[in-house]
């Protein structure tokens, strides 16, 4: 039996063993995903029967004014929470396909850098410097494909840290509404004692 054709059966369970590979990491996001809504849910319904409760023991105005108040900023707060969380989970899949992808063409380039061996190896004489220039171009594009891939590793590096830079700030300024909110509230409610 040749090189070739067990070249061809390993490349064949290679990219067999990668495309299962990707499936697990879409199947493990997708648990990820499931979990956080099945957890955000919960703690929704827990929330909901605790200001329920609080709301029912309501009884006066200033208390009421109170209680609205304190429904409205935590949402927003729990908002990017949950948009921060599955992100994080859709980020951590496109990093683990990004690998895998990454992988497999590694893994084509060096079958055909292969390949080109065992041609040139059999090749007759005089095709030296076809195989040669052969070999240039695929080295050239091979750089080619680093840079881009490196650019957009990059890129992704930069609206990571300006996303995680922007939640920060917005979570800053809702906590700080959270507060200018309180304070009126809690002087009326002294006021009213």
């Amino acid at each position: 039996m040749s090189a070739i054709p067990e070249q061809v059966i390993a490349g064949q369970k290679a990219s067999l063993n990668n495309l299962l590979a990707i499936q697990g990491a879409i199947f493990g996001g997708f648990e990820k995903l499931v979990d956080l809504n099945l957890k955000v849910a919960k703690a929704t319904l827990d929330e909901v029967a605790e200001k329920s409760q609080q709301a029912i023991s309501v009884s006066d105005a200033q208390e009421a004014v109170a209680l609205s108040s304190s429904l409205t900023q935590p949402s927003a707060e729990k908002a990017l929470a949950y948009s921060k969380h599955v992100y994080d989970i859709v980020s951590g899949v496109q990093v683990d396909l990004t690998k895998l992808v990454e992988a497999q063409i590694a893994q084509g380039q060096q079958h055909v850098s292969d390949t080109l061996d065992q041609f040139a190896k059999s090749a007759p004489t005089g095709s030296e410097g076809a195989i040669a220039l052969i070999k240039s171009s695929l080295a050239s594009a091979n750089n080619a494909y680093e840079s881009v891939a490196k650019a957009a590793r990059q890129a992704a590096d930069v609206a990571e840290s300006n996303l995680t830079a922007a939640t920060n700030a917005t979570l800053k300024a809702a906590a700080q509404a959270s507060e200018a909110t309180a304070k009126p509230a809690s002087r009326s409610r002294r006021a009213a004692n």
